[in-house]
């Protein structure tokens, strides 16, 4: 079925009731900096894909993942952030095998393999962020 939104690229919003603390949060502990800011937003590209950063009065409710970053090395990319200063979550996954805040989860689509290992944190404006690879 297409639709008009077919060939749309798909952009990520993120809110944040402090701009700068976010800003600070993305750039020191992610390593990432905005290619564009405006006021009010920042801009971030990631490959062929982007995400912004808006503020915002609102609350996250950071109850479910609001940014995933799929990478090649799902140990290497935790460890480097962990030295960061970043803080995995441990959460009660179910059945699911969690070991040293990673969860591991057999099904995946099936374009990117059998399955799926993750890891998830809050960035300093609460919104729930994941990181994850293929398996």
């Amino acid at each position: 079925m297409s639709g008009p939104l077919n060939a749309a690229h798909a952009i990520t919003k993120i809110p944040a009731s402090d701009l700068d603390r976010a800003r600070r949060f993305y750039g020191e502990l992610l390593g990432l900096e905005p290619v564009e800011e405006r006021e009010g937003g920042l801009r971030y590209l990631l490959g062929g894909t982007e995400f912004h950063i808006f503020a915002s009065s609102g609350e996250a409710s950071g109850e479910a993942t609001q940014l995933g970053f799929e990478v090649p090395d799902l140990d290497a990319a935790v460890a480097e952030l962990r030295s960061r200063g970043v803080r995995f979550e441990n959460f009660d996954m179910g059945d699911l095998d969690v070991t040293d805040d990673i969860v591991t989860v057999p099904d995946n689509y099936p374009s990117k393999g059998t399955g799926e290992r993750g890891a998830f944190f809050y960035d300093s404006e609460g919104n729930l962020i994941g990181v994850a690879q293929a398996t």
